[in-house]
C-alpha cells in the first residue's frame, strides 16, 4: 500500500516537470516581445515562467487522470 502511494507521488513528479518542460519549450515558439510593455522584462519572465507551470500542470494532470482511469476500467466488467 505505501510502495503504491510512493510511486504514485513519483510518477506525478516526474509527470509535473516532463510537461512543464514540454511546455516551456512549445512557448518558446511564441512571440511575447509584441504583447510586453517596455522596460518590463522581468514581469515578462514571471508570466512566462507562470504560464508554463499552468500549461504544464493542466497537461500532466490530464495524462494522470487519463491514466488513473484507464487503470480502473478494469472494474467494469
Amino acid at each position: 500500500m505505501h510502495e503504491d502511494l510512493g510511486q504514485q507521488a513519483l510518477l506525478t513528479l516526474f509527470s509535473h516537470l516532463f510537461f512543464i518542460g514540454i511546455s516551456f519549450f512549445a512557448l518558446q515558439a511564441l512571440h511575447f516581445d509584441k504583447f510586453i510593455k517596455a522596460n518590463r522584462v522581468f514581469q515578462a519572465r514571471l508570466l512566462y515562467i507562470l504560464l508554463t507551470i499552468v500549461i504544464g500542470t493542466t497537461v500532466s494532470n490530464f495524462f494522470l487522470d487519463y491514466l488513473y482511469w484507464s487503470r480502473q476500467i478494469q472494474f467494469l466488467f
